[in-house]
Parts: structure tokens; sequence; C-alpha cells
């Protein structure tokens, strides 16, 4: 029996304090607080946990620089400290990167003023990070020489942080947290029905994998279903006096763009004045943000948003041949959920990029429901908090706060893994040029399970092997997703507790034999229908015959 499979029979006429709706960011970290305090917890999302919206970040954790146009000093404040937080939280997840902004005739800002916000901005995050500074153009280039510095007027090198792993993997360290504290989690389960029972709710599920109905109770409700929220409300006939509107935004995976051994990321203000970025991921580069008002939680790139980015970085970088759709690697598209006033009229005439992503919890008393809006991931363990508070504020009694619900594994676990893994000659295993250390990568996607990965190692040494040629994925990551990751359908291990379908392009995977063997070591007797459907919902290039 699967982990899944045991979720699912928890959940059929279980009772738990607490159901979850909405396995993004904010039901991850909301089921990880609550369970790390005591609470019996469900958590279900409908699609594969960060599925949706949390997985189409810019992988970056940030204070908010761009806040400060708009003068929202307690936001910003909040957000350092917030990504500070995180920083000594996750210390081999989330790391600290230069961000070096070349600022040209289209930037709104010369160089001097953007100079004094940077430090603003530093002194706002306590000084935690390295400290800014003002760059000539001639600087510039010299940091970074694909930038075209032609009409370059000078620039600013700020630091903030970013994810070394992806999105999703990091929500899914909540889902882990949660589960591991007792908490009940299934992804591809559906709430079909939300009714009023007594003191709490009667829920009916239903799991999206077997077309199976059952029943499930809670004392309480927390939405957390992202762009989704105002619709389950309005289901449940929560009240509330937020909801939310959408602002997509774009990614454009590529080739690597930047020339230095450092990582960086590049920062421009585009045609419109408004920032974008070249963001680093391993050997590829990622090319947005795009801000677009749409009216649908439900998104794509279009021919628009391509020629517009490509068209955007050609114009500031100095490149052997510039880019085209041809060299687009994948492409990421998601919404952002904006927090406006229920009864703040028509906003039509809403300024969409000065909506900041500041969250607001709310509680229906009557209901005994509780209500997650908007958010980012920078501010995730406040949203934990805050949820956590809401309950208690609805009868709920919670354990004390030990922060034992989040962040990595104390510094004397981290030695000793690292200790084992030298004794093995783990890293001999991996001599091309580039390539990140295994006890680095190992440690820091798994904790304390890559203990067991290093036993299984010894036990087996082809364990260690790549089992999808050119991925760097060990054949023991593969036997760990499938007992501990809930790993439903082959795209949650491609695109979310790894990042290959981000950085390899599909020709190469798709028809591979690997790839089976990937199906094979997760899915046992149903690799070959779970392949089936993978290869017909991914219909990539493939190779000429």
């Amino acid at each position: 029996m699967t982990l899944r499979d045991t979720s699912i029979d928890r959940l059929r006429e279980g009772s738990f304090d607490v159901f979850v709706v909405g396995g993004g960011i904010n039901g991850a970290v909301v089921a990880a607080s609550l369970a790390g305090r005591g609470a019996d917890v469900a958590v279900v999302d409908r699609g594969d946990f960060a599925s949706f919206t949390s997985q189409e970040s810019s992988n970056l954790v940030w204070g908010g620089f761009k806040y400060l146009e708009n003068y929202e000093i307690p936001l910003v404040r909040k957000l350092c400290r917030s990504r500070n937080r995180l920083m000594r939280a996750y210390p081999d997840n989330v790391q600290e990167i230069s961000f070096l902004a070349a600022l040209d005739t289209s930037s709104p800002y010369p160089p001097w003023l953007s100079a004094l916000g940077a430090t603003a901005y530093w002194v706002l995050g306590n000084f935690r990070t390295r400290a800014p500074r003002l760059l000539s153009a001639a600087k510039v280039r010299d940091a970074e020489p694909v930038i075209d510095t032609t009409s370059v007027r000078g620039g600013i090198e700020y630091r903030d942080c970013i994810l070394k792993d992806n999105d999703a993997r990091f929500v899914f360290s909540f889902v882990r947290s949660a589960i591991e504290a007792g908490a009940t989690a299934a992804n591809y389960v559906e709430l079909v029905t939300a009714e009023p029972s007594g003191s709490g709710w009667r829920l009916r599920l239903r799991d999206l994998e077997t077309d199976e109905e059952f029943e499930s109770s809670a004392g309480i409700v927390v939405n957390a279903a992202g762009p989704f929220v105002d619709g389950l409300n309005a289901d449940m006939g929560v009240q509330t006096t937020h909801r939310i509107v959408y602002s997509k935004g774009i990614h454009l995976v590529v080739p690597r763009l930047t020339t230095g051994d450092d990582d960086r990321v590049l920062a421009f203000f585009d045609d419109t004045q408004r920032l974008f970025y070249v963001i680093p991921m391993g050997v590829r580069s990622v090319i947005g943000t795009t801000d677009t008002r749409v009216d649908s939680p439900y998104s794509a790139v279009d021919d628009e948003d391509r020629s517009f980015l490509l068209s955007q970085i050609n114009a500031r970088l100095e490149l052997a041949e510039p880019l085209t759709t041809d060299d687009v690697i994948a492409e990421r598209s998601g919404v952002r959920p904006l927090v406006v006033p229920t009864d703040g009229g028509d906003t039509s005439d809403v300024d969409w990029t000065a909506l900041s992503r500041k969250h607001e919890i709310e509680v229906d008393r009557r209901r005994r429901a509780v209500t997650v809006f908007g958010g980012k991931l920078t501010d995730c363990i406040n949203v934990g908090e805050e949820v956590a508070a809401a309950v208690e504020s609805l009868g709920l009694v919670l354990e004390p706060d030990q922060g034992n619900w989040y962040g990595e594994p104390a510094a004397d676990t981290r030695a000793e893994f690292h200790r084992q893994a030298r004794l093995m000659r783990l890293d001999d295993r991996r001599d091309r040029p580039g390539v990140e250390p295994l006890s680095d990568r190992l440690w820091r996607r798994y904790g304390r399970r890559a203990f067991s990965m290093l036993e299984a190692i010894r036990s087996d040494p082809t364990m260690a092997d790549d089992i999808l040629g050119g991925t760097d994925y060990l054949r023991v990551e593969l036997h760990l997703a499938a007992s501990t990751e809930m790993v439903t359908r082959l795209e949650d291990f491609m695109r979310r507790r790894s990042k290959i379908e981000l950085v390899v392009p599909a020709v190469q995977y798709l028809d591979s034999d690997g790839l089976e063997h990937v199906a094979e070591i997760l899915f046992g007797v149903d690799a070959p229908r779970k392949l089936e459907q993978y290869r017909a919902s991914h219909p990539g290039p493939r190779p000429a015959s």
C-alpha cells in the first residue's frame, strides 16, 4: 500500500480538527504549522501539491524591492524580515544571490536614486545581506560582459535570495513536514461539497485517480485554494471582506545567458518601465516575468508573451545570435492572486502593477472557516503562524509553537551526513564540470531522509547511477520518491519533485529508455499506463527518425 493509499483510507469517514483545501504554498505551510502544534489535520489538492500557482514563481525569496516605488515601507520591512527568517531556517535551500540591475534609458530612475533605494532596502532588511553598491556603466560591463551597455547609464548591485532547487519542491517540504507530524495529505482529491454539520463541516470528496467518492468531517475548514478561494467560499456560504483579482506572469527557460562563474540575477527595466529579470537555474537562465491583467485563473504563454520577452532581452544583451522561440526549453505561466476589498467596486481602472503580493487572513466565525487570500512564498511562515492563531480564535487548543514545523535539520546532523558521505567518497562519483557535489544536493533536497540513501548506496552501489542520462538524478532518489513523496502521476516527479521538465529539452527524455525506467521504479506494474498518460499530455518534439 502506498503513502497515498494510506492517506485515502484515513480520509474515508475520517474526523479532523482542521481540513485544509489546497496544497500550494499556503495550504502546505498551514498543514505543517497546525500538525506541528498537535492538531489532527487533513490537506488535499485536486491536482498535485504545488501544481498550480506555486509552481510558476520566479524561484526568488525577496523582500519586494519594487514595492518601494509605491512607498509600501511596512510591507517591504515585513517581507525582508520574512526573507531573513527563511535564510536562517533553510541555509542550504534559500541562498543569498546578487542582483545586478543595468539602468538604461528605459529606466524610470537614475542610477544614484536606485542606489539610494537599494540602500534603504538593505537597511529595512536589517543589514542581513551584503551591502549594495552603485556601479558605472563600465563596471556593469566588467561584472557581466554579456550586457549591452551602449545605452546603460549605470547600475546597482544588491542582494536578495533564491531557491537553490525549485518552488514546487520547497512547497512539498512543508507537506512532508506535515505528514511527519501526523497530518493526512493526499493529492488528486477534489472537494465536491462542504456542508455545515453541527459545530463543524461534513465534506464530500472525490479521488480523481479512481473516481471514488467518500466523506470526511472536520471542525474547521481552511480555504487555501489560492486563485480559487472566492469560488470555494461562495460554494461554502462563507462571507469575506476581501476577494481575488488576477495578474498573469510568464517565464521562458533558455540556455544559460550569463558568462561569469558566479550565479547572479540580471535586472532590467523593459520598454514599459517594468522590471524583468534573467534568473539562473543551473545550466539554464529564466527570463521573466510579465504582468498582464486577466480575468481567469487559468493562463498559458502565448505568442505575444514570447515575442515581448525575447525582444526585450535581445535588446539588452550582446548575444552571438538573438534568442528565438527555438531556444525556449520550457515555459512557465501562472496568475498572481492579488487581494482587493470585496466592496471596492469596479476595479477596471486599478493599476495592476501597483498591487502588492500581501496576504489577508479572514475568519468566518459562524461558518467556522478561515480563508487565506493572496500571499507569496517569501511570507509563508507568517501565513502558517497567522492561520494557527485564527483557528485558536475559533476554540481549537494548540500546543505551544516550538518552531519545529519548518526549517532544515540542525547543523550537527548536517555535519554527520557529510562525514558519512566523505567516508563513502560519494562526491567522487561525479566528475562532470559544473555539476554540484552529490552530498550537497542530496542533503539539501532530502534532509534526514538522505541518510537512508547513503545506506542504500552502501548496500547497492548501482543506486548511485544516473537514471535519466544527463539529468543527474540517482536511482536511489526515484526509490525514495516512490515511497515517501506521493508521486501519483509521472509529471509530479518530472516537473515538481524534480525540475527535469524545466531544464532538459523534451526531445532528450520523452522517448528514452531512461524515462521508462523512471516510470517502472515509481509505479511498478502500472508504469506502462502512467507512461502513456504522460506522453499523451506532453507531446513535445520527437527526435527525427
